[in-house]
């Protein structure tokens, strides 16, 4: 006799088990709002409208920074060290996907290992997809339901340093941009975009021969960060140094983290926010008009045949896509 697994629980099943930090549920319900299906997003939202009384007591932190700087291993120090002190942490790890294949790496687990085994930390890997900004399409609404399992501290890892970043930036409170020194001229590259958004600039692998490279790479973003205004709350972004590989300067990073939330206060927090979820509100009107654009029969039906006309030079781009919209609606 075989048994059937259930795939999807009822409204009630998740709620219960997400504030009751089942980890388990908890999966489940991300791997429900992440879903492509048209049945599963009426109760996607329906979880998420049961489990908003429970949230926004976090600290929402974002961390980006340039390939090989040591996001992964940065965190699971700073992980380690946070969930060790009795911090609940969840971190949302954004993997790459193929733009061929739609696939993604989804190693996170394997490059935290000692912070995925720690009983106060849990680590869900989601895929970009084709979303932009370097985070999964469905992020907001996995952090909403970590905070409601009870996590107090949420960090998000972006694929990396890029035009699109801002898209996390809309969704943290604190974002921290994690940088090395020794490669060169140390704001090379850099867009000056992101050096505006950070809160602070964390130079890692601060240790051994590179400590003095360091050192000097904190100057020159010290003075980078003091030509931009001031935020709004007055915090000015500093520059800290780190080796996540040697644990030191991880307790003054935090210390630092400490310090904003403290100089920004509860009510700051709780504006920034509100503003977040308009933004957001916005960000979906367009997300969900798209939906419903390519789900449309006629513009399914339609579709291959401008294609084809475009092709062959018998209609423009901008035509075909008028054409389509007007199918539509």
């Amino acid at each position: 006799m075989t048994t059937t697994v259930k795939t999807r629980l009822s409204v009630d099943e998740y709620v219960q088990g997400i504030v009751e930090k089942d980890t388990i549920t908890l999966s489940r319900a991300i791997t429900l709002i992440e879903s492509g299906r048209k049945d599963d997003l009426h109760l996607s939202e329906q979880v998420l409208s049961a489990i908003l009384p429970y949230t926004g007591q976090s600290k929402r932190i974002g961390i980006t920074g340039v390939p090989g700087v040591g996001k992964s291993t940065f965190i699971e120090s700073l992980g380690l060290f946070l969930a060790d002190k009795g911090h609940k942490l969840a971190v949302l790890a954004i993997d790459p996907s193929s733009q061929r294949t739609g696939g993604s790496i989804l190693g996170d687990k394997t490059r935290m290992d000692n912070l995925s085994k720690h009983p106060n930390a849990y680590i869900r890997p989601s895929a970009t997809g084709s979303s932009l900004g370097g985070v999964a399409n469905k992020t907001r609404e996995a952090l909403l339901l970590c905070e409601a399992a009870g996590f107090d501290v949420i960090f998000i890892e972006t694929v990396g340093v890029g035009q699109s970043e801002t898209a996390v930036k809309g969704m943290v409170d604190f974002f921290l941009l994690l940088m090395l020194a020794g490669a060169g001229d140390e704001l090379q590259g850099i867009k000056k975009g992101i050096m505006e958004m950070a809160d602070a600039v964390v130079i890692n692998k601060a240790d051994g021969d590179n400590i003095t490279p360091a050192k000097l790479a904190k100057a020159e973003y010290q003075n980078a960060l003091h030509l931009f205004p001031p935020t709004a709350s007055g915090w000015i972004p500093q520059v800290k140094l780190c080796s996540a590989l040697k644990s030191s300067g991880i307790a003054e990073v935090w210390e630092m983290m400490e310090s904003y939330f403290t100089q920004l206060g509860g009510e700051g927090v709780d504006e920034q926010r509100k503003s977040q979820n308009l933004n957001w509100m916005h960000e979906s009107i367009g997300h969900l008009l798209k939906t419903t654009f390519y789900r449309s029969p006629l513009v399914e039906k339609e579709i291959p045949v401008l294609e084809d006309d475009i092709r062959s030079g018998k209609i423009t781009p901008f035509a075909a896509a008028r054409r389509l919209i007007e199918l539509a609606y």
